[in-house]
């Protein structure tokens, strides 16, 4: 299990550093700020992106668990806490840390802290992989050696720099006159102190793509547009040039899933999206999907969601109706 801790000896040396107490006081007035920033860019609940590539997002209440596709994204939170399971990893953060996710994965996420006092206010920032690259050369960045496996999500302190380039960020939608020429050149530093810090070595290694990480990408491309189709595993591999077994091995150490569990999720997923948008019924939806067995099928979504494919869905509409009505 995977969790950030939050480290009492920035603290302790704050009360005997002068520095340190500046340096804490400003982190606070940006923590302050960004939190009113964003809930007087976004009033309701829901999600907005104010700027292209910038998504807001804010609840007055904790959620239940929320099935989605990850994509590569820097993630921070301005109020509130929130937990994302990846298989079966767990990661929880909070205004103190931010997320990073480098490779589009289902996941399930769910917001722990939020109320109608002191709504849940988070930012996503995507980020473009061939920027990344631009930015890692331009830094002198080397490219990664060897073949490692590199998570695609993980937790991380966020540290006062990479906080003050995230409010001058957010500061932006005050300035729309100065927002193109300024923020694609606040991206850059915010992936420039990406890289500096304690992802540093993993962003970079999926931005050139390299070791195994590479191969389980594409190997995770290849899945998310055939998740219909069965799943041969030994034709994969043999693609990738990669034994059975060597491949198992790097897909779950990047995915924290096996490539039928990654796949039996993506299937789900669309299904549910079937029959909310286009109203299938639910043996329509499970065999769009590529299932054989409606009732194979049921228990399977059923385990994942919770409930019954119909019974589900009809929660899922029933929630959105409510939320409409009190909008």
């Amino acid at each position: 299990m995977n969790a950030a801790k939050t480290s009492d000896k920035f603290n302790i040396a704050s009360m005997s550093d002068p520095q340190a107490t500046r340096n804490a006081d400003r982190a606070q007035a940006n923590r302050d700020e960004l939190t009113e920033r964003i809930a007087e860019a976004i009033r309701q609940d829901g999600a907005i992106e104010p700027l292209k590539g910038l998504h807001f997002n804010r609840s007055s209440s904790p959620s239940e668990c929320i099935h989605s596709v990850s994509i590569p994204a820097f993630c921070v939170i301005a109020q509130g806490s929130k937990e994302v399971f990846l298989g079966s990893d767990r990661y929880q953060y909070d205004p103190m840390h931010y997320l990073l996710a480098t490779v589009e994965l289902p996941i399930v996420s769910q917001i722990l802290e939020a109320s109608p006092a002191k709504p849940y206010l988070s930012l996503r920032l995507d980020l473009d992989p061939t920027l990344v690259g631009s930015v890692m050369v331009e830094a002198g960045y080397p490219s990664p050696q060897g073949h490692a496996n590199v998570k695609a999500i993980d937790v991380s302190p966020l540290d006062a720099s990479l906080l003050d380039a995230v409010v001058r960020l957010v500061r932006l939608l005050a300035a729309p006159a100065e927002a193109p020429v300024l923020m694609p050149l606040i991206i850059r530093e915010i992936i420039y102190r990406l890289l500096t810090g304690a992802q540093g070595s993993r962003l970079r290694h999926i931005a050139v793509l390299g070791g195994y990480t590479h191969h389980v990408a594409r190997a995770v491309d290849r899945l998310r547009k055939d998740f219909n189709q069965p799943l041969r595993i030994e034709t994969i591999a043999r693609e990738l040039g990669m034994s059975v077994s060597g491949f198992h091995h790097h897909f779950k150490s990047v995915t924290a899933m096996s490539p039928l569990q990654f796949q039996k999720q993506l299937r789900l997923q669309e299904a549910r999206r079937l029959m909310l948008g286009e109203n299938l019924d639910a043996t329509s939806a499970a065999y769009r999907v590529g299932y054989d067995d409606a009732s194979h099928f049921n228990r399977e979504y059923k385990r994942l969601f919770g409930k019954p494919p119909m019974r589900d869905v009809e929660r899922l509409r029933e929630a959105a109706r409510e939320t409409t009505s009190s909008i």
